[in-house]
């Protein structure tokens, strides 16, 4: 078992220069190309209007709906809860940059995070599990076998990582102990059984086909292995418990196979087992993922819904099957998934049909067979009531709380029309009906809320001692701060955007020439932060907001050393809330329409860029600002008259007319000219 103790600096550069963020996030979330960057829903917190934005210029992401920010190696860390080093060799691993490792001695093993070993023994447990299926004779003659039975081919089997558990009590308990594992960890996984008298233990999966469950980025979280003896007492399928790793119902089996080819066609396939899983995606239906062991809940949905808002269910065509279909409904209605089912013939699943007709046929059968969900519950519950006026109204209702999950206006209204008609029932009745559903919604959804803020109103009051939890920032909590006195707020225009020239354009040089002859000319260059400096300097002017404040007074002293500002070290900064606020300045979400650049240039017109003009870009922006502060010094002293004894209000009133002679000299001279007095730098 290996382990990175110490990435040196070169290599952790090599990294960091060969990884792309966007296709590193992209392998985790659905982005679309808008102008210079990418945007997509943000997997952080749910949301049903992209927010999330990717840089590939400036290599960081942000989100302006609930403030997440950070370069490359942040994203790999909250997203897949990596250590530094972990996400490191993340990136290495996919851009095949050699790290060179150290070997854990066997102290340093039991020291290791116990999380860490739960991920060595999940993939160490794959690895041997698949070495049994292909390489041992227990393995090929029972578990390969019945793969091939089954119709998977080679290449299959291994895409998903499959294996065989050898039918003995404790073969990959043992295996595992004498390569350094111990017996706490493999209890935790779940891939050891240890009995209360601590002396017996075995094997969880011993004589069962197993499928590896994976993670977006492709670690193995856990396993489902299906029995493949007829002994009745005994489940068909045996899944993971819960661990550090693994929650089932946070886990979708098949996405990080299927992840890929769900962006693209823009829509899922949700099956009931693994195995259908496995057959879909050797049938060419690659889009295709199943619950893991458990009935779909709100975070598999959310899951489903990074890479698309579309889900088409497969369910069998019995009468377990239908239930099923029936109780997942509403559940994805209720986030704002688009969704449709197809029912396979009683007796048939995806698995069989597959066998049995063909891939070919298995993808017309799904296009032909594919309908509307709402539409096929009404049809089914409406065969089931028939003429009984008490069923019949509870049958409104429930059509009427299904319809009233639907968040697009447009959508809700045609379901209203189209179920209005099957249930033979007026228009009016039906959409008035949804109408009060929606608002029982709403309702419920603020009760929710209050309860949730009261109690942890309640836990901060228990607990005065311990530091509360921020809360979630929004777009203007982006930019906030809780050094003033009365709560956050956030900056003004001309301060947000003074620094924002800063961190984008600092860097950038601006000249102008001067003489009047060619012997006279004289072209003076400094950059664009050499000036900005230099002009609040002169002035002894500051920011008021203390965020601004802080990367004014880090870039000065940047420019004062190396002439240079080194954004990446605010994009370190252990300080989360001046990173982000950083990032969120560095962000630009404008861009030219998709299309747009071909049209104007077939037209011949120019779309100006930001620093185009950038020379009279600061000097607006440093006007800007210094009127602005010499109005707030000036509206302070108007504040200090109020209550300052006769001799404080002569200094203050002198202070007044001194800042307003300042800002009429202002208003006369808008233009920087670059001057002698820049050489400071």
């Amino acid at each position: 078992m290996q382990f990175v103790s110490m990435i040196d600096q070169e290599t952790i550069q090599r990294i960091m220069d060969a990884a792309r963020i966007e296709e590193v996030i992209g392998d985790f979330v659905s982005l679309k190309k808008r102008g210079a960057n990418h945007i997509g829903c943000c997997p952080f917190h749910n949301e049903k209007t992209p927010s999330f934005y990717v840089s590939p210029s400036k290599g960081i992401y942000k989100c302006f709906g609930c403030g997440e920010a950070g370069d490359v190696v942040a994203f790999l860390k909250k997203h897949e809860h990596y250590t530094y080093p972990e996400a490191l060799q993340w990136l290495a691993r996919k851009y095949n940059i050699e790290i060179h490792e150290e070997e854990l001695t066997p102290e340093q093993q039991q020291r290791q995070n116990e999380r860490d070993g739960l991920f060595h023994v999940s993939e160490f447990a794959q690895k041997y599990f698949s070495d049994l299926l292909w390489n041992n004779e227990m393995g090929r003659a029972i578990g390969l076998s019945y793969f091939h039975q089954r119709g998977l081919s080679d290449e299959i089997i291994r895409k998903f990582g499959l294996g065989y558990c050898l039918d003995e009590w404790s073969n990959f308990t043992d295996h595992a102990i004498q390569n350094g594992y111990s017996e706490t960890v493999l209890e935790k996984t779940g891939l050891t059984i240890i009995k209360e008298e601590g002396d017996k233990k075995y094997d969880r999966f011993r004589g069962r086909v197993m499928f590896p469950i994976y993670s977006i980025s492709g670690r193995v979280l856990g396993f489902s292995g299906r029995i493949l003896s007829s002994e009745k007492q005994a489940a068909k399928y045996v899944n993971s418990p819960d661990s550090d790793i693994y929650n089932k119902s946070r886990i979708l089996y098949g996405l990080y196979q299927a992840r890929t080819a769900i962006s693209k066609a823009n829509k899922c396939y949700l099956v009931e087992g693994n195995v259908d899983v496995v057959s879909m995606h050797q049938s060419g239906v690659e889009n295709t993922v199943a619950s893991c062991g458990t009935s779909l809940t709100t975070e598999q949905i959310r899951l489903i819904k990074r890479y698309t808002p579309n889900v088409t269910v497969l369910y069998d065509g019995d009468s377990a099957g239908i239930k099923a279909a029936l109780r997942a409904v509403d559940l994805l209605f209720s986030e704002g998934m688009h969704v449709r089912l197809v029912l396979f013939p009683d007796g048939e699943d995806p698995d069989s049909y597959a066998q049995k007709y063909g891939s070919t046929a298995l993808q017309e059968y799904l296009a032909k067979h594919e309908e509307n969900f709402i539409m096929f519950k009404t049809r089914v519950q409406l065969e089931s009531v028939k003429d009984d006026p008490i069923r019949r109204a509870e049958l409104i209702t429930d059509t009427a709380h299904s319809i009233a999950l639907v968040s697009d206006m447009l959508e809700r209204a045609e379901y209203v029309r189209q179920c209005a008609f099957l249930l033979h029932v007026d228009e009016a009745v039906l959409s008035s009906a949804v109408g009060k559903a929606a608002n029982a919604n709403r309702q419920k959804a603020y009760e929710q809320q209050h309860k949730e803020e009261q109690t942890a109103r309640a836990a901060s009051e228990a607990t005065p001692d311990a530091a509360p939890e921020p809360a979630q920032p929004t777009d203007e909590a982006s930019y906030t701060s809780a050094s003033k006195p009365h709560g956050t707020y956030p900056p003004t225009e001309v301060e947000r955007h003074l620094i924002q020239l800063l961190l984008n354009n600092g860097n950038e040089p601006i000249s102008q020439e001067f003489g009047t002859n060619d012997n006279d000319k004289k072209i003076v260059t400094y950059s664009a932060a050499e000036i900005i400096i230099t002009e609040l300097r002169q002035d002894a002017l500051s920011f008021a907001h203390p965020l601004c404040q802080r990367i004014f007074e880090q870039c000065t002293l940047m420019v004062d050393i190396t002439h240079h500002i080194d954004t990446q070290h605010f994009l370190n900064s252990d300080d989360e809330q001046l990173r982000t606020f950083a990032i969120t300045l560095m962000m630009d979400t404008y861009s030219l329409c998709p299309g747009w650049d071909r049209k104007v240039k077939e037209m011949g017109v120019y779309v100006p860029k930001a620093n185009d003009n950038l020379l009279q870009d600061v000097t607006d922006s440093v006007y800007a600002f210094k009127n602005h502060r010499l109005s707030q010094m000036i509206n302070d002293c108007r504040e200090q008259l109020r209550n300052a004894d006769e001799e404080k209000q002569r200094e203050l009133l002198a202070q007044i007319k001194e800042y307003t002679s300042v800002s009429h000299q202002l208003q006369k001279a808008r233009n920087i000219v670059i001057s002698p007095h820049y050489n400071a730098y």
